[in-house]
């Protein structure tokens, strides 16, 4: 397994540089794929004419079904994901969700993924089987919270795609986003208004992994988009105002990022 890894790695980097002559499929090339999200995956957003999405159906052939909505939070997947049920039934091959930055700059409480209880269960190891008391987890469903949120959605769309590839982006960096009066976002160095950082929402996220047994792409990282930069400010729609969005450039890392990522994933 080693061994063809290697290879296929190998023939990536010849292919991309223009030596191989023989081209490689993608795992990924020609399925079809649901993004879910806010206003960065978000077809009617008009930072980027071409959203990461787009690019990897041109690159990928990936078909793309877009349900992210400007604004979301973490409880709007699951009426994304009930939509795309409506639509597209089984038909689908994986769904990529990249949400979080709004639930931050709301300030959503974290909140914990579960709650605890204590409760008799039979046990016997060595010795005959009896009611032992323990402590027992359940999975808390508060969606008032961050994580209360996350479990609903993943409680959802889990059981409605058992079979299918689930990947989770972080959330991006961010800087000041002044749409008008009422629309006047601070940068993550600021906390919000319940006194976190948005790094707390990304490690939260990030703990989807061991809690949902689902792929978690450090997007944020992995990317190298830093808006808090003014070197990189031309990666956003707008310099002065609007470093929350990425624009066709940043659009284009994040496919980028996203298309190596993917490599290392099964697709269903």
């Amino acid at each position: 397994m080693k061994k063809k890894f290697l290879t296929l790695l190998t023939l990536l980097v010849l292919t991309l540089s223009g030596s191989a002559q023989m081209p490689l499929v993608h795992p990924w090339q020609g399925k079809k794929v649901a993004y879910f999200g806010d206003s960065i995956t978000d077809p009617r957003n008009k930072a980027a004419a071409k959203k990461y999405w787009h690019l990897l159906q041109e690159w990928l052939g990936i078909t793309p079904y877009v349900y992210a909505v400007s604004g979301r939070q973490w409880n709007d997947i699951p009426r994304q994901a009930d939509k795309l049920m409506a639509e597209h039934k089984d038909s689908v091959d994986a769904i990529i969700i990249l949400m979080g930055t709004n639930d931050y700059n709301n300030g959503v409480p974290l909140g914990k993924w579960y709650e605890e209880k204590e409760e008799e269960v039979m046990y016997g190891h060595g010795q005959p089987k009896k009611m032992t008391k323990r402590t027992r987890q359940y999975l808390c469903m508060d969606n008032s919270t961050y994580r209360g949120r996350i479990n609903i959605a993943m409680n959802k769309v889990k059981r409605m795609y058992p079979t299918k590839q689930i990947v989770v982006l972080t959330p991006l960096h961010r800087q000041n986003f002044h749409a008008n009066e009422k629309n006047w976002q601070c940068s993550e160095d600021y906390t919000n208004s319940c006194g976190e950082y948005l790094k707390a929402y990304v490690d939260a996220t990030k703990e989807m992994a061991d809690v949902w047994a689902v792929p978690v792409i450090d997007f944020g990282a992995l990317t190298g988009l830093y808006p808090m930069m003014d070197e990189y400010a031309q990666y956003f729609n707008n310099a002065d105002t609007d470093r929350l969005h990425p624009n066709g450039k940043g659009h284009e890392r994040m496919a980028k990022t996203l298309m190596y990522q993917l490599l290392t994933l099964p697709v269903f």
